[in-house]
């Protein structure tokens, strides 16, 4: 049963508007993957994109860092594509690195990982893509401020 509930359209819209540090955990090199479309897509948009994987040196021009917390600069958005059952260590690493937001891919569901990082603060959204609710509530792109 799920008891996470989304922020509102109103937060998710000021959410991507004042982000500008994306990290993608479990972005893939691969360009038929949803997750490097996704970033690329991103990125495309005037998103800082930091490829969490660590099994490849840079993705889409981005160095590549093995773990969120070898990141050297602020994340505002963690962005997820891992399996659910991976969640809630991302989201205790994206706790650790004083994220902003944690952001659970579409298809990516794990209600102990939204409750742990909403008890740290953290705004999370679960299972939508962040791609599609950019377009949809920033079809203009980002703007100065609301």
């Amino acid at each position: 049963m799920t008891t996470h509930q989304n922020p509102s359209q109103q937060e998710i819209k000021q959410l991507l508007n004042n982000a500008n540090t994306v990290a993608v955990v479990g972005l893939s090199e691969d360009e038929t993957r949803t997750s490097h479309m996704v970033a690329k897509a991103m990125q495309a948009k005037g998103y800082r994109i930091i490829p969490v994987n660590p099994k490849a040196e840079s993705i889409l021009g981005e160095k590549c860092y093995a773990t969120l917390q070898e990141v050297p600069e602020a994340v505002d958005i963690v962005n997820v594509f891992r399996r659910s059952e991976y969640c809630l260590d991302v989201a205790k690493d994206a706790v650790s690195v004083r994220a902003g937001a944690i952001w659970l891919q579409q298809g990516v569901i794990n209600e102990e990982a939204a409750s742990y990082a909403k008890e740290h603060d953290l705004t999370v959204v679960m299972d939508l893509c962040i791609k599609v609710l950019d377009a949809i509530l920033l079809p203009h792109g980002k703007v100065a401020s609301e």
